[in-house]
């Protein structure tokens, strides 16, 4: 165990290498720089700031700058916000995107492995036809749409809730973007669940426990349950990192200050620094939790070797 999680941690290095490389050469080959502004600035001033950030150095050289001080723990300096840098912003947006994330993903497991559950127990019926309708329009339905509606209907029609903001976390700014992110992985989530308890049940070792007189609520919690958490297990390391992150769209629309937002701000202002930092926290947080999966295969199936 401790050999196979060694070795994925050497490959997780040149995999965050090539992620850096690749996202550093795509901000230099778009179009402008960080401080081009509507006024020009003078070329002294522009190349005095250059030199102060690197920017005048060849590509390769700035890269391996930015990760000789990556290593070092320094995320560099954000060129646009001048009073904080990389390590601050995301010290600042972080824990929104980790609140709102956790709380829609502990929403979105048990919810979601439940409705896939009761569609299977009852397939083919008018209680499956109506879940699975209801999982597939969650599913087809942007974040972009659905947080709108939500607003609409519960802030300007019903003022039971806030339409946006963050106040501290406060539970009433918390309920609609944890619901406009937990629908749709309740919905996808209900679906996989289905489809693997629907294959679970029809095994033969299923057909021999009912025989013998065994409950459905004692097949289902000691023989069915966990080999059905196979695929759902496999889809919630890349599910997990999405709602932790922060989700673009949840971030703009509700105004919360997550790192989807300042991923959006510092690609849109070419802010090397701030985008390079959040898409290796993002990354890191990938290659982590897909370890964390492969690891939890051999807890649910013993069958399964590393």
């Amino acid at each position: 165990m401790f050999l196979y999680i060694f070795r994925r941690m050497l490959i997780a290095i040149p995999t965050l290498l090539f992620i850096a490389l690749v996202s550093f050469w795509l901000m230099h080959i778009a179009p402008g720089g960080p401080f081009d502004m509507e006024r020009p600035m003078p070329e002294i001033v522009r190349a005095n700031i250059e030199a102060k950030f690197h920017l005048n150095e060849p590509f390769l050289v700035q890269f391996f700058i930015y990760i000789s001080n990556f290593v070092q723990g320094d995320l560099g300096p954000s060129f646009v916000y001048q009073d904080f840098t990389v390590t601050q912003l995301v010290a600042q947006s972080w824990p929104v995107s980790a609140i709102l994330g956790l709380l829609s993903f502990v929403i979105a497991v048990p919810t979601g492995m439940f409705l896939g559950t009761v569609a299977a127990l009852n397939r083919n019926s008018r209680l499956d036809y109506l879940l699975m309708s209801l999982s597939m329009t969650g599913i087809v339905i942007p974040a972009f749409v659905l947080a709108p509606v939500l607003v609409t209907v519960f802030s300007v029609h019903l003022g039971w809730l806030p339409a946006g903001g963050w106040e501290g976390g406060k539970p009433a700014f918390l309920v609609l973007p944890v619901l406009s992110l937990a629908i749709g992985s309740i919905a996808s989530i209900a679906r996989v669940m289905r489809g693997a308890m629907i294959e679970t049940l029809n095994q033969p070792y299923i057909r021999t426990a009912k025989a013998k007189g065994l409950s459905t609520r004692y097949i289902l919690i000691h023989h069915a349950l966990r080999p059905s958490l196979i695929p759902i297990i496999a889809m919630l390391g890349p599910s997990f990192v999405a709602v932790v992150t922060g989700s673009v769209i949840i971030d703009i629309f509700f105004g919360t200050g997550g790192m989807g937002q300042h991923f959006v701000s510092g690609a849109l202002n070419r802010d090397y620094g701030l985008v390079m930092g959040i898409t290796l926290i993002v990354a890191t947080l990938t290659i982590l939790f897909n370890l964390v999966v492969d690891i939890l295969y051999t807890v649910i199936d013993p069958r399964i070797r590393m």
